[in-house]
């Protein structure tokens, strides 16, 4: 290879995984350049793909419910699969790790994926043994890139679910269709109201008397998705916009919990209405 096709090479691996990543590379304390972009290439073939079943569709959230509440019936409790989507402190991310520790919650978190490298969930993804990814700020200029990476990571490990917790980035058809209604993300208000990456403060400064936490299944509309659960939290009077967002997280680390136990016991269904049903017990 020449030198001027080298540093083209170099060039294309560090604006996809980043400056450091590639400094890293150069000097020999990661992988080889060419091993780092057959790596990518399998990424994006694997990603397209997909899980699928026999008759050629991939297997969506409803057909793995019913696979977990058989496998359940007949005795097998293995865990639900998780894989989950991060950006900043990870808060939901400790209170999956916390059920699942206390033998609350019947799950197994394979992954965390972060869209950014100083993000406070990485610390409690390696303080609690569960590998991690990290995508580069230069990967997320190809959206569609980064969500094949991301998709092909967690069907290669099995994921059930993939949770979205604090993860500020929307997802796009590679994740969606790798994992239909099997990507679950939390809102800090009582969607449809108050939408966008701003809930709490918009229910507050609107000065509505009661708010609360949805949890939904992801699709290609901004949360929008079939709702699964939802609580509501009482705006207070004389409460501070900082006492009513950690009353909203108090009770997100309980409701989130709950729907990936449901979960995990098969008991969820999105219906034709776009509705969700929760079968009983």
């Amino acid at each position: 290879m020449s030198t001027k096709d080298e540093k083209a090479r170099a060039q294309a691996i560090e604006e996809a995984v980043g400056e450091d990543a590639a400094a890293a590379i150069r000097e020999g304390t990661e992988i080889a350049l060419d091993a780092l972009e057959r790596e990518i290439a399998r990424a994006k073939a694997e990603a397209t793909s997909g899980p699928r079943h026999a008759s050629g569709t991939w297997l969506d959230g409803n057909a793995l419910q019913e696979r977990i509440a058989e496998r359940r019936a007949s005795g097998d409790d293995s865990p639900l699969s998780l894989g989950v989507l991060l950006s900043g402190s990870g808060t939901n991310l400790q209170a999956l790790i916390d059920a699942i520790g206390s033998g609350a919650l019947n799950a197994r978190i394979e992954l965390v994926v972060s869209s950014r490298p100083s993000a406070q969930g990485l610390k409690r993804a390696e303080a609690a043994g569960i590998q991690t990814l990290t995508l580069s700020k230069e990967m997320y200029a190809d959206p569609i890139q980064a969500d094949e990476i991301i998709a092909s990571e967690l069907y290669r490990l099995g994921v059930d679910y993939v949770v979205m917790a604090g993860y500020m980035r929307m997802v796009h058809a590679p994740l969606l269709a790798t994992f239909p209604n099997r990507v679950v993300n939390i809102h800090p208000a009582l969607l449809p109201s108050f939408q966008g990456a701003h809930g709490i403060a918009d229910a507050y400064e609107r000065g509505v008397k009661v708010t609360g936490v949805t949890v939904h299944f992801a699709n290609e509309v901004y949360d929008q998705g079939p709702i699964i659960a939802q609580e509501a939290v009482r705006v207070e009077e004389g409460m501070s916009l900082d006492d009513l967002e950690t009353a909203i997280h108090k009770v997100e680390h309980v409701l989130y919990p709950h729907v990936v136990d449901l979960l995990s016991q098969g008991r969820v269904r999105v219906c034709e209405d776009n509705t969700v049903a929760v079968l009983p017990e």
